[in-house]
């Protein structure tokens, strides 16, 4: 099972490991955009079936990464564990700022999805040529700036820059930069900027890429940029306004100083804003690169507005009502019978133990479409329960039935779990219907064993499917 730890200085070389060679030419599969946002989106980061996965939570919704594949990777263990991952925690799993090459892989992966490309978060995408010789007609504007740029100030320099041997530089550069900074700038420009502020403080690293154009000895501006695959990603570019025509001056320079290698350059999305926009656009981007965001959605939220009731030749299975309460309750609290459930009710409350708990929790699991817990009823009294749960968005479900002591051995359980299995596979569109059972108990084996095809075993569970 999946463990995120939050991002710290020591991880670099972990991420840069993985977006060193990423193809995915998207800002957020770098270094630079993790460190960056890492307290704001709460980024937390684990590695599995030699992939980097990264979480996200972001306004109290969780999200996650495409995952990134090492050289021995496995795109598709990564991204069953982060469906287990979801399972796990009740929550359904959202795969997000998904590049454009991968977006078929998971539409095939799941039947019910929802899908967004929203353009405010759609990254600049430029051609390195492009930027570094500004040829052309379409970019006069930029070399007129230029030309202006040199002329007044002709001896202006771009060079690598060191958080260390520049620091003096750098600090003044945003006492120079603060004081020319527009005084109603939105609290998110404010936010980036002290996030800007923080990266350029950044210790040295040979993934750094830091650049500055000097006035002399007067830092007028400074970047700092990141190699990604072939592509060379600008996290922040900052220049002083009062030197008209630096920041086309500085992209040049930035481009042929950082971008051997490279044949894209990524200025990052506009998060939005009006006068960023229309900088990048007169940039002449190559394309605008797609950011998918995919919703998995399972069965039970496109088809299941309610809990049916299903007729068998002698059982009934509904909905749990508050009048079942006491029955259910003697149900779930028989702890020798239900030491073969699998699951410890009690232990996944996490709260003290009240007359409503175990009804409150079925409730809740449907009102979130995590399960369906069916009373099984005899003469319309509940004796036993099957649930559907554990939905793997992907057309399976887990299955799992248990009956009072007091009306075992008359097959009224393979009756209950055939019916709900029928139901799941036949009207909710279920795929895969899949159980278990200890080893140990003969009872749950015969009665999966005449339903179900056996799918593979370990040292505490046999297994069981049925495929349609």
């Amino acid at each position: 099972m999946l463990t995120f730890k939050s991002i710290t200085a020591r991880d670099a070389a972990t991420l840069r490991r993985y977006y060193e060679n990423c193809d995915y030419a998207l800002c957020e599969y770098s270094a630079g955009v993790k460190f960056m946002w890492r307290n704001l989106l709460h980024y937390t980061w684990t590695e599995a079936a030699g992939c980097l996965i990264v979480r996200c939570e972001s306004e109290g919704r969780v999200s996650f990464d495409y995952p990134v594949a090492g050289p021995e990777g496995d795109e598709e263990a990564a991204l069953s564990a982060i469906e287990s991952y979801c399972i796990e925690h009740g929550i359904q799993p959202e795969i997000s700022i998904v590049p454009e090459k991968k977006a078929p892989i998971l539409l095939a992966r799941y039947p019910y999805v929802r899908v967004s490309n929203i353009r405010t978060w759609q990254d600049y995408l430029y051609y390195k040529e492009d930027l570094q010789l500004f040829a052309g007609r379409r970019y006069s504007g930029q070399r007129n700036h230029i030309k202006k740029f040199r002329k007044q100030w002709p001896d202006a320099e771009f060079r690598p820059i060191s958080a260390k041997a520049d620091a003096a530089a750098i600090q003044q550069f945003w006492a120079d930069f603060e004081a020319e900074f527009p005084k109603d700038s939105s609290g998110k420009a404010m936010t980036e900027l002290a996030l800007s502020k923080k990266m350029m403080s950044m210790p040295d690293k040979p993934w750094i890429l830091r650049g500055g154009m000097f006035d002399g000895d007067k830092l007028i501006a400074l970047s700092f940029c990141e190699k990604c695959g072939e592509t060379l990603i600008i996290h922040i570019e900052k220049a002083l306004y009062s030197y008209t025509g630096v920041y086309p001056a500085m992209v040049q320079a930035e481009v042929e100083a950082f971008g051997d290698g490279c044949t894209w350059v990524n200025r990052e999305d506009d998060a939005g804003d009006r006068g960023l926009r229309t900088s990048k656009l007169q940039y002449g981007p190559a394309k605008l690169a797609a950011k998918y965001h995919f919703l998995p959605q399972n069965e039970l939220l496109r088809h299941v507005a309610e809990i049916p009731e299903l007729k068998t030749e002698r059982l009934t299975l509904s909905a749990i009502t508050e009048a079942d309460i006491p029955a259910y309750n003697v149900l779930v609290l028989d702890g020798d019978r239900n030491r073969w459930w699998g699951y410890d009710d009690v232990g996944g409350l996490g709260a003290p133990v009240t007359e409503r708990s175990f009804y409150d929790v079925a409730e809740h699991d449907f009102e979130k479409r995590l399960a369906v817990n069916f009373a099984v009823r005899l003469d319309g009294k509940l004796i036993g329960e099957a649930v559907l749960y554990n939905f793997d968005y992907r057309g399976g479900a887990e299955l799992g039935c248990r009956i009072d002591k007091a009306y075992a051995g008359n097959g009224y359980g393979t009756e209950a779990f055939q019916a709900a299995a029928e139901w799941g596979l036949y009207q909710v569109n279920l795929s895969r219907v899949v159980a278990k059972c200890y080893r140990e108990n003969e009872a749950s084996y015969k009665m999966l064993s005449s339903c179900m095809c056996r799918s593979g075993e370990d040292d505490t569970f046999f297994y069981f499917e049925k495929l349609v």
